[in-house]
């Protein structure tokens, strides 16, 4: 995940989920985006993998004014929220396992 923090919060109202314990991996897809279901994959298994992260798949064409709010073009995008929902990492492209378990060290 090569995206640097980018400020912002986020909360559970505006994801549609409740946020992770100490972390969450929100990612914005599409429904015929390839990537979105291998990313979906990666982020479940992870999430299962570390203790109190959660991750939320969030519809981008059913979501549009979030959309525009966080400057999302492409599918999958994944932000890494920490556990009070600042957004401390962004990436767009289908990451790697090794990436995302890295980007979550600056979330917890």
């Amino acid at each position: 995940m090569d995206g640097q923090g980018i400020g912002g919060t986020l909360d559970a109202v505006r994801i549609g989920a409740e946020l992770g314990e100490r972390a969450t991996l929100v990612q914005f897809s599409s429904a015929f985006c390839q990537p979105c279901r291998a990313t979906r994959r990666t982020l479940a298994e992870v999430a299962r993998m570390v203790d109190g992260v959660a991750h939320v798949e969030i519809d981008a064409e059913a979501h549009l004014t979030l959309v525009r709010e966080l400057g999302i073009s492409r599918t999958p995008t994944v932000l890494v929220l920490d556990a009070d929902g600042r957004i401390v990492r962004r990436a767009v492209g289908q990451p790697r396992t090794v990436d995302v378990v890295a980007a979550l060290g600056q979330a917890l």
